[in-house]
């Protein structure tokens, strides 16, 4: 049997820090940025902690020779009591200041470019570059940005309409992705290697028609819809009758655009009707990779209804603690990510017709 090196190292400027007694790392597709908290504790302490880390100091996050995190020291927080003193440092990837920060681009006007080009427009003056695994399309119609909406903001708007996904890579990076096409090694079978999992079938967020209006300045018209373009999509396996009416937000960009956000609604409401919660004993798969998001992973929970299906990891968190190493892996079909029009089921997968609930 193969061993696998998951020490967890923590690297801030010539430092390289391990031992850590507890550890928690979060990465996902929908996650940015990706954060981390780790504590490292000594009983009957006689000096404080020889650890000169501080608050704000760059930083890689590294399980093994797997570097996972690129970003930034957030909070450094010592305490003690009788026992024993500990250090607890959390910290999160380089796509914070993305996240955090307000978007600057001059006059607050952004007109005629790409997704990719807008991006790294709004990330370049944070020192963080992007790129992109899909296709960019077509420049975004001219819209206005918001008076204190953050970069991140911006950019996972107008990806909506691309079908890309905006996520931090492991050098702190973003990453405009299309869905992966990856599969791990192997997937989760019950009674193998999965000490629990939760599945959830729901159509509460599901409606059965999507009608998206395309707002525009143009609403003097004589022409019809001509400032409000309609574009509608059908969830056929929702069998009663719920209308949901939405706006596109980019202006001007024409019937299509508000066609695209109408599909998106309905693909990603209809895969997130079914979502599988589970927790494993090892952070990674029979090749030794790291479970990493946006990875086809194949599933077979016969208790949970869930056989036979690839589905697509949405998060992951890599664990230790007093019970020893845990992965906890949120896991959706491959619609709850994908943006284009798909052909949808009368029922919830491997639910009966009639047992829905």
């Amino acid at each position: 049997m193969t061993v696998f090196n998951n020490e967890l190292t923590l690297v801030a400027g010539d430092r390289q820090l391990s031992g850590w007694t507890q550890v928690r790392v979060t990465r996902g597709i929908e996650r940015c940025p990706s954060d981390f908290q780790i504590e490292m504790t000594e009983k009957y302490p006689g000096q404080p902690f020889d650890i000169t880390v501080q608050a704000g100091d760059s930083c890689q996050v590294l399980i093994g020779d797997d570097l996972v995190i690129t970003g930034y020291v957030d909070k450094v927080s010592p305490a003690y009591d009788s026992d024993s003193h500990s250090i607890t440092i959390s910290g999160r990837s380089k796509c914070q200041d993305l996240v955090d920060c307000a978007a600057e681009w001059p006059g607050g006007q952004i007109l005629g470019s790409s997704v990719l080009a807008i991006a790294q427009k709004l990330a370049q003056i944070y020192g963080i570059t992007v790129s992109c695994t899909g296709d960019v399309g077509g420049n975004i119609p001219q819209f206005n940005l918001l008076l204190g909406e953050t970069g991140y903001d911006v950019i996972e708007r107008i990806c909506r309409y691309r079908a890309l996904l905006p996520y931090d890579g492991t050098d702190g990076n973003l990453i405009l992705g299309a869905l992966g096409t990856v599969q791990a090694a192997n997937g989760f079978s019950e009674g193998i290697n999965v000490e629990r999992a939760r599945a959830v079938f729901s159509m509460d967020q599901r409606f059965s028609e999507y009608v998206a209006f395309l707002q525009s300045v143009d609403v003097f018209t004589d022409t019809g819809n001509g400032g409000n373009l309609l574009g509608v999509a059908y969830d056929y396996g929702v069998e009663r009758h719920r209308r949901r009416v939405i706006i596109a937000e980019a202006g001007g960009g024409g019937q299509d655009v508000a066609k695209q956000r109408a599909n998106w609604e309905a693909a990603r409401r209809y895969g997130r009707g079914s979502v599988v919660t589970l927790t494993t004993d090892s952070w990674r798969d029979s090749a030794g990779v790291l479970y990493t998001p946006n990875t086809l992973v194949p599933l077979d929970l016969p208790t949970l209804k869930v056989t036979g299906k690839i589905w697509v990891i949405g998060d992951v968190t890599y664990a230790r603690g007093d019970n020893g190493m845990r992965a906890m892996l949120t896991i959706m079909p491959p619609e709850a990510f994908n943006p284009e029009p798909i052909l949808l089921q009368p029922f919830q997968a491997d639910v009966p017709a009639g047992t829905a609930q």
